[in-house]
């Protein structure tokens, strides 16, 4: 999804003059191309994420649209007074691409893990937050970016995901995708989850439970009416994602059912990383399962929600 992304970056900035890209201590080679055919379009900074926030509203400032990109853990919360001030404040073009979102990195442990990315972005105002759910929806997401007017950040997976996304809906910055017709129960989702709620649906089909899909790759602005509309025809809600249930998704779905005022509100359950620090090394997959994100856990909380029966928060 990286490599993707990064090659989006470089056919916009072959066509468009105005596209700048800065990496932040990335490998020796990444975007080798781009330097060499648009030095004058391609900046390599060491680890000072702050300053490069402020060089990249600088030349927002003069019409440049600059991509930005390094480990999302650094591009989040190191340089977030920045970015909130920099970028925010002055709504400029620059975007933000944090590789390694959620728990990607886990064989590093909890300082390399992004598990608050989305909220924190969320609570900037004129932040707008991607999160694509494989590499084809990648690119069309770095397509729509081109254009959009204002900040934002886009939070890149690991890689080498199964495409599950297709180019038939288009795609459009803040406007969630239906997967799946609404059932008994909706899963909404964001990111890689996307990729986890098809095969938990698979499996609550396989036990006469019907299961619609909202995807939303665009967590801010949030597309409610097109999750209302689903949730309004379901016995059950479930957010999916690789992020704390705190002030992201999850956050985003409550607030749309609690504030709709519908007169028999479906059942809710945010599934995602509860309240506390990963205290566990492993792979992400293994860190997924641990908190209830394998397509197996899915479906049976899903299970246990549309028969009435509500497990404990956060669990």
């Amino acid at each position: 999804m990286r490599k993707r992304c990064l090659e989006a970056v470089y056919k916009l900035a072959k066509r468009n003059k105005d596209v700048v890209f800065i990496g932040s201590d990335l490998g020796v080679g990444v975007m080798d191309a781009m330097k060499k055919e648009l030095p004058g379009q391609w900046l390599m900074e060491g680890v000072s994420e702050q300053h490069i926030i402020g060089a990249a509203a600088g030349m927002a400032m003069t019409g440049k649209i600059v991509y930005f990109n390094t480990i999302a853990t650094f591009i989040t919360r190191r340089c977030y007074e920045q970015t909130a001030i920099d970028l925010g404040l002055a709504s400029l073009k620059v975007r933000l691409l944090g590789s390694g979102g959620g728990l990607v990195y886990a064989p590093l442990g909890p300082t390399h893990l992004a598990t608050e990315d989305l909220a924190l972005m969320r609570a900037i105002p004129n932040m707008a937050i991607v999160a694509p759910c494989d590499a084809e929806e990648m690119e069309r997401a770095m397509i729509a970016s081109e254009s959009w007017n204002g900040p934002m950040y886009v939070r890149i997976a690991k890689g080498g995901e199964a495409v599950v996304s297709k180019p038939e809906p288009g795609f459009a910055i803040g406007r969630a995708i239906e997967c799946r017709a609404p059932g008994d129960v909706l899963f909404v989702t964001t990111g890689v989850m996307l990729q986890r709620a098809l095969e938990a649906a698979a499996l609550l089909e396989k036990d006469g439970v019907s299961c619609g899909i909202v995807h939303c790759h665009t967590v801010k602005p949030f597309d409610a009416a097109a999750v209302l509309a689903a949730a309004s025809k379901a016995r059950a809600v479930l957010s999916l994602e690789e992020h704390t249930i705190l002030g992201g998704l999850g956050s985003c779905v409550a607030e749309t059912l609690a504030e709709a005022g519908l007169e028999k509100p479906p059942l809710f359950k945010r599934l995602g990383i509860p309240d506390a620090f990963p205290d566990e090394y492993g792979s992400q997959n293994s860190l997924m399962d641990r908190y209830g994100l394998s397509a197996e856990k899915i479906a049976a909380e899903a299970r246990r929600l549309a028969e009435g029966r509500l497990s404990p928060a956060g669990g």
